[in-house]
C-alpha cells in the first residue's frame, strides 16, 4: 500500500509538472506576438500568425494524438508530447538568432503537436493515477497548476524579454533574449520526459472500437456547443493576444509593464477558477464562504508579485476578484445561469474597453480574465449533456476540434487594428461573448 502511494505521489508530481508546462507554453506564445512584432517590424496581423500557428495544432493533430495513444499507450504519448516540446523550444534559437519570422513559425506548430499530445493523453492519465472517488479532486489540483502557469509566463516575458528595452531601436537585443526562456523549457520537458519514463505507473489500457461511430452532428445543442468553444477560445487568445500593444499604443504604457497587466490578465482566470472549483459543488453556501478569503489572498499576493509588488495594483486586482465573485454568487452555482450573467460581463468588459480609455480601458481588458474563467468547463459540460457514452467521445472530439477558434479570431482582431485601431479590435471579441451568452440562454436547451 505504502509503495502504492508513493507511487501516486510521485505521479501527481510528475503529471502536476506536465500540466504547469503546457499552461506555461500556451500563454507564453499568445504573448510572445508582442515581442515578435517588434522583432520583425510586423503588422498586428502577422504577428498573431504566432497564435494561429499554435491553434491550428488542435483541428490538425488531434485525431493523430488519439491514434497514437492506440497504438503506445497514454505514457509514451505523453513522453512523445514532452520530447516534440523541448523540440519545438529548441527551434527558437536558430529563429531568433537569423533572425526569421518563418523559423519562428515552424518551432511554435512543433511545440504546439507536443501540448495537443499532452492534453489528449494527460487528464485520463491523472485520473488513473488512484481512487475513483479523488480523480475529480486530482483534475482540479492539476488544473489549478495550469492557471498558475498561466500568469507567469507573461510575467516572465516581462523580465527576461521586455525589461529595460526601447522599442524599435532596441530590436535586435530582445531578439537575443527570446532563446533562454525557450532553453530553460526545453531542458525542463526533458527532464520531466526522463523522469516520466522511469518511473512505474498504472498502465491504461485503450477500448477497442467496435461498431460504427455515432454522430452527434443531429444534436443541435452539441454542435452551438461546439461553436461556442471556438469563439470563447478565439476572444480569449484574441484579448491576451493584442492586450500588450494595446496599452503600448493606445495607452503609452512601457512594454515591461504592460506585460505584468497581461499576466494580470491570466491571474484573473486563475482565481476565478479557484472561485468556481467550490462555487459549483452541492456544499452550502456558508461553507463555500470559508474559501473566498483565501483566494482573495492569492490575488492580492499575486497581483502585487508580478507587478513588482506594486500593493496598490496588487488591491486593485483583489478588488476586481470581489466582484467577480459577487456576479458568480448571481448564478447560484448553476452551469448555464453563472455562463451566461460571465458572458454578458465579459462583452460589456470588451465594448467598454472599445469606447473608453486610460485607467478604465486597461483595468476593464484586464478583467475579463477573471470571467473567461469558468467558460470552458461550462461549455463543455452544457455539450455534452443527455449523450451516451458512445456519443461522448465524438462530442468531445468535435469540441476539441473547434479549439481552432483561437487560430482565426486572433489574426482577425488584428487586422482590425491594423487598419481601424487597437480598441475597434475589441468589438470582435464583444460579439464572440454574446454568441456564449446566447448558448448560455438558449442554445444549450435545443435539442433535435
Amino acid at each position: 500500500m505504502d509503495n502504492k502511494r508513493n507511487n501516486m505521489v510521485v505521479g501527481m508530481s510528475v503529471f502536476g509538472s506536465i500540466f504547469f508546462i503546457f499552461g506555461f507554453a500556451t500563454t507564453f506564445i499568445i504573448t510572445l506576438t508582442a515581442p515578435v512584432k517588434e522583432i520583425f517590424g510586423l503588422s498586428e496581423l502577422a504577428a498573431q500568425l504566432i497564435t494561429s500557428a499554435f491553434f491550428i495544432t488542435y483541428p490538425i493533430m488531434s485525431i493523430p494524438a488519439g491514434k497514437l495513444i492506440d497504438k503506445i499507450g497514454y505514457k509514451y504519448t505523453v513522453i512523445a508530447g514532452l520530447f516534440l516540446m523541448a523540440l519545438g523550444s529548441f527551434i527558437f534559437i536558430p529563429a531568433a538568432n537569423m533572425p526569421s519570422f518563418p523559423i519562428f513559425l515552424v518551432g511554435t506548430f512543433i511545440l504546439a503537436t507536443g501540448v495537443v499530445l499532452l492534453q489528449v493523453a494527460a487528464n485520463p492519465y491523472v485520473t488513473a493515477l488512484g481512487p475513483d472517488s479523488s480523480a475529480s479532486s486530482r483534475l482540479n489540483l492539476t488544473q489549478a497548476l495550469n492557471s498558475v502557469a498561466t500568469m507567469i509566463a507573461p510575467w516572465l516575458i516581462s523580465i527576461a524579454i521586455f525589461k529595460g528595452l526601447e522599442f524599435p531601436q532596441d530590436n535586435m537585443v530582445a531578439a537575443a533574449r527570446v532563446p533562454l526562456p525557450f532553453i530553460v523549457m526545453g531542458v525542463f520537458v526533458i527532464i520531466v520526459a526522463i523522469a516520466l519514463f522511469s518511473i512505474k505507473l498504472p498502465v491504461i489500457k485503450t477500448e477497442k472500437k467496435t461498431g460504427t461511430k455515432k454522430s452527434v452532428w443531429k444534436y443541435p445543442h452539441v454542435v452551438l456547443g461546439a461553436i461556442a468553444i471556438f469563439v470563447y477560445v478565439g476572444a480569449e487568445a484574441g484579448n491576451a493576444g493584442l492586450l500588450v500593444n494595446y496599452l503600448r499604443n493606445s495607452l503609452n504604457i512601457s512594454s515591461e509593464m504592460a506585460s505584468t497587466y497581461a499576466a494580470l490578465y491570466w491571474g484573473g482566470a486563475m482565481v476565478g477558477r479557484f472561485f468556481g472549483s467550490f462555487m459549483f459543488t452541492d456544499k452550502k453556501m456558508s461553507k463555500k464562504l470559508t474559501f473566498v478569503i483565501p483566494v482573495l489572498i492569492l490575488a492580492f499576493v499575486s497581483g502585487s508579485f508580478v507587478t513588482d509588488w506594486n500593493w496598490a495594483i496588487g488591491a486593485t486586482f483583489t478588488g476586481a476578484a470581489v466582484i467577480n465573485f459577487v456576479i458568480m454568487t448571481v448564478g447560484r452555482g448553476k452551469a448555464a445561469r453563472t455562463l451566461a450573467v460571465f458572458a454578458l460581463a465579459a462583452a460589456i468588459l470588451d465594448l467598454t474597453t472599445t469606447f473608453t480609455g486610460g485607467s478604465i480601458g486597461l483595468w476593464t481588458i484586464i478583467s475579463i480574465g477573471l470571467f473567461n474563467s469558468i467558460m470552458f468547463p461550462n461549455i463543455f459540460s452544457l455539450a455534452v449533456k443527455d449523450l451516451d457514452k458512445a456519443e461522448l467521445s465524438s462530442a468531445s472530439g468535435l469540441i476539441n476540434a473547434l479549439i481552432l477558434g483561437g487560430a482565426i479570431i486572433p489574426p482577425l482582431m488584428g487586422f482590425i487594428a491594423d487598419g481601424a485601431g487597437y480598441t475597434w479590435a475589441f468589438i470582435v471579441p464583444a460579439i464572440c461573448y454574446m454568441y456564449i451568452f446566447f448558448y448560455a440562454v438558449k442554445g444549450n436547451t435545443i435539442r433535435r
